[in-house]
């Protein structure tokens, strides 16, 4: 099981990696201006997502945050299948530039990332986030990663249409999101 997890940080870490675009880049999504990431940390769920190899088999999402004391962010994610299995992988994350919140770095703890430390990190931009801190949209500069993220598992249809607004406001492709799977349609599968 260890080895599934491995490899999932390791494709993600990969596929991100190279996602990287230009802070100055006049065409790059704009992100918050500033998080309070003590008021971000804590349990989001993945309301929906744009398409991605290492998340193909996820169900349902969750990413856990805590700031640690060197101002760093400790990342959990967690995914259950439609089997009812849970994977994670875990990680960190910082900021690309230092004092600014809203566009970080991650990078997930494998084999590969203790062998070439700071090859396979990751951009994560905090496009939107309400200000009780309970809805955000993330996504990377390139736009090929999109995740819709709320502190509860589902929302009302007029505050999902809010979220989805915002990111094709940012030019994302919300026709092609992955929504999460519910509670009853895993369970039903058994």
């Amino acid at each position: 099981m260890s080895r599934l997890h491995l490899l999932l940080a390791l494709c993600a870490a990969l596929l991100l990696g190279g996602c990287a675009s230009s802070a100055t880049d006049p065409l790059a999504p704009k992100t918050v201006g500033s998080v309070d990431l003590k008021k971000y940390q804590g349990k989001w769920y993945e309301l929906a997502r744009l398409p991605m190899y290492f998340q193909r088999d996820c169900a349902q999402s969750e990413a856990h945050y805590n700031v640690r004391p060197d101002g760093t962010l400790g990342v959990l994610n967690r995914c259950r299948t439609l089997d009812d299995e849970w994977l994670r992988a875990e990680g960190s994350a910082w900021p690309q530039e230092a004092g600014q919140t809203d566009k970080l770095w991650v990078q997930f703890d494998n084999w590969f990332t203790r062998l070439v430390p700071g090859v396979a990190k990751a951009p994560y931009w905090v496009l939107y986030v309400d200000e009780r801190y309970r809805t955000a949209v993330v996504g990377s500069p390139n736009r090929k990663y999109l995740w819709i993220l709320s502190r509860t598992p589902s929302l009302p249809a007029w505050e999902r249409e809010n979220l989805l607004s915002k990111a094709r406001q940012q030019g994302y492709d919300t026709n092609r999101l992955i929504w999460r799977v519910s509670d009853k349609d895993i369970v039903a599968r058994h």
